[in-house]
């Protein structure tokens, strides 16, 4: 069942997916289509899944789910997971790739390899000051506050100069 991203709690559980580039405007209406039709018809074991997505920078999509109403697992997780396959197919990106690291610079988002990373890192063009994107928050509310952040306050650090 979908409902507005807004709408959700600052509990609800969320899924970031990163793109390798910016989608067009064409694709973000695509992906919203089809994500709405996705959630509406999106159940765990029978029961209805309260969620909603959102598009961020033209470049992240992330998908939410209000637990507190129905918890996600397994099969449920597996079909959202289908879904995203299915974007990738049908707009040529590549959503899935969990050794991509995205960072900003100025009002750029780069994404790159997390080797490029490392080695940007290491030549000192990525700093404790850089705004990384933690794809790895789990709720809402840590969109909010730990899903951009400057490199020295993420797991990115580990990749920066002492």
């Amino acid at each position: 069942m979908f409902t507005a991203y807004q709408n959700l709690p600052d509990t609800a559980r969320v899924w970031v997916y990163q793109s390798n580039r910016a989608f067009t405007a064409t694709e973000e209406k695509h992906i919203a289509t089809q994500a709405i039709e996705f959630i509406n018809q999106w159940t765990r074991h029978g029961d209805a899944v309260q969620g909603s997505f959102v598009i961020k920078y033209h470049q992240f999509l992330i998908v939410a789910v209000d637990e507190k109403i129905t918890n996600v697992s397994g099969c449920s997780i597996d079909a959202s997971v289908h879904f995203v396959q299915d974007l990738e197919t049908a707009l040529k990106i590549d959503l899935l790739n969990k050794l991509s690291v995205a960072f900003k610079d100025g009002d750029q988002i780069n994404s790159v390899s997390m080797t490029a990373f490392q080695q940007f890192a290491k030549a000192g063009k990525i700093t404790k000051d850089t705004l990384v994107f933690n794809n790895m928050v789990q709720t809402k509310k840590e969109v909010e506050t730990a899903w951009e952040i400057p490199a020295g306050k993420s797991w990115h650090q580990r990749f920066l100069l002492k």
